[in-house]
């Protein structure tokens, strides 16, 4: 199950089950509240979960880094290509990706402040991150289960802005395209822990154990670096 509701005061809610999960919990996130709990859990007790914890979700929503707009003086090098943004005496929004650089050529008269005009380069450049994740991270994917002796099903390509990725217990791997505005390495680091939540569904000590064989016991380093990082697109509020 998962669905979306709207809060007067917590704004956007996703609630959803997960297979892994053994408790209900919350998590605020860049696009909002995302409330878990596990498969068969009651949907009731879920939402008096959330009104408990009300003035603590409130508080920490407070706390949410603002979006940073897209606009010329953006300065966004993805995993595959950087992001070139300037006006020009066109009419109309002009794309293009030549050497490794995403080109948007906005009207001179671009208002860079208008949600929409936000809006529409966000979405720009989330098309263009998901040609990029479709394209790079299934191979890589492949690359890192063949070198560490992991099998998994499928993996599939989705718009989460609220995790980077998951694993199914069938072994289906989802991955978030938001992934391509990580370094290589932390891409790495997210493939290879949802490849082992192929073998190891929960995050137990043999779970952190397999991690750190295949990371050079870089596990726990390459985890909190990661947390510095946020599934958010620029652009999106």
């Amino acid at each position: 199950m998962e669905k979306k509701i709207k809060d007067s005061q917590l704004g956007t809610i996703l609630l959803r089950t997960h297979p892994r999960a053994t408790r209900y919990s919350l998590k605020v996130t860049g696009q909002g509240i995302v409330a878990t709990m596990p498969t068969g859990g009651n949907e009731r007790l879920l939402l008096n979960f959330i009104e408990e914890q009300r003035d603590r979700l409130a508080a920490s929503l407070q706390k949410q880094p603002e979006a940073l707009p897209l606009s010329p003086e953006t300065r966004l090098q993805t995993a595959s290509f950087s992001v070139h943004i300037f006006c020009t005496e066109r009419t109309n929004l002009y794309i293009s990706m030549k050497e490794d650089v995403l080109h948007i050529a906005c009207p001179m008269q671009t208002d860079f402040a208008d949600a929409r005009i936000q809006q529409l380069l966000s979405d720009t450049l989330q098309r263009a991150l998901r040609h990029e994740a479709r394209r790079l991270l299934p191979a890589r994917l492949s690359a890192l289960a063949a070198q560490y002796g992991f099998a998994f099903e499928s993996v599939k390509i989705n718009s989460s802005q609220g995790r980077w990725g998951s694993c199914s217990s069938r072994k289906t791997i989802n991955l978030s395209l938001s992934l391509m505005l990580l370094p290589w390495h932390l891409i790495d680091y997210v493939l290879l822990h949802e490849l082992c939540h192929t073998r190891e569904m929960n995050h137990g000590e043999r779970f952190w154990a397999l991690m750190n064989k295949v990371t050079d016991g870089q596990a726990r380093r390459l985890r909190l670096e990661l947390k510095q990082h946020t599934t958010r697109l620029p652009g999106k509020s």
